[in-house]
């Protein structure tokens, strides 16, 4: 699986490859599916280009999105968007419109939304519980560098997780692939038996790219993690990230 998140922390400041509003997301989406990604994460913003959970906001973001790509599309849950665990929670129980199903993980036949938790984050395992109970699964993002993998190997909901992230946060491009195995160890010594997603950021986003691969891992690249191309020219767009990484290789949804 080949994950692009459309547009992440950053925005017009960064790059004018970010794409802000629900409309610019879905072009982007579309476009990076025609590239080769198979999932999408889009961190639904309000006009000011706040991050946000209001169904208000993600709502329409989802829709936009879901409307011209065939592929899950997933958004994230975390303190960025709201401070306070108990305010994701509410936030989470009031959403109109759900992200779209993970089809190689099958929920009674028809699949099931996914969320991510970063679970270093306070609160994560009732964000984590809330969005179970409204039968929204979860990716839980465990980054490098936090006591994320620790806690949760610690976890009971950890053998109910759809698949963890692993972020290698370490953006020197000379330590990152080591920091990546660093890491898996730390994420696969829990024993959860969850399938993995690893991927790095700016510097160090190609060079995990790479032992990803190697592991027959899935992996991400996209606009949040990287906004240079392996030659170091700046991206145009997800998709263009996309066919860099995908050159030579076919990827499937797993």
């Amino acid at each position: 699986m080949l994950q692009v998140c459309l547009n992440g922390g950053r925005n017009a400041a960064d790059s004018g490859a970010v794409p802000m509003s629900p409309a610019a997301l879905a072009e982007a989406a579309r476009q990076a599916v025609a590239a080769g990604a198979t999932d999408i994460r889009v961190h639904p913003r309000t006009p000011c280009g706040r991050d946000s959970l209001s169904p208000r906001v993600v709502g329409p973001v989802l829709t936009a999105v879901r409307a011209v790509v065939d592929v899950p599309v997933g958004v994230p849950t975390g303190v960025r968007a709201e401070p306070g665990p108990a305010r994701r929670v509410a936030r989470i129980a009031s959403w109109t419109v759900l992200p779209s199903p993970e089809f190689s993980a099958p929920l009674e036949q028809g699949g099931t939304p996914i969320a991510a938790v970063h679970w270093h984050e306070p609160g994560a395992e009732a964000v984590a519980a809330a969005l179970l109970e409204r039968g929204i699964g979860v990716e839980a993002g465990l980054w490098s560098g936090t006591d994320g993998p620790e806690r949760f190997a610690r976890s009971p909901l950890a053998h109910r997780v759809l698949r963890v992230l692993a972020e290698v946060t370490v953006t020197d491009p000379d330590t990152a692939a080591a920091a990546a195995r660093e890491l898996l160890a730390a994420v696969t010594a829990g024993g959860h038996g969850r399938p993995v997603l690893l991927h790095g950021a700016d510097g160090g986003a190609w060079p995990v790219l790479r032992p990803a691969r190697e592991r027959g891992l899935a992996t991400r690249i996209s606009i949040e993690d990287t906004l240079l191309l392996p030659d170091g020219r700046p991206a145009t767009d997800n998709a263009q990230l996309v066919r860099a990484a995908t050159a030579g290789r076919r990827w499937r949804g797993v």
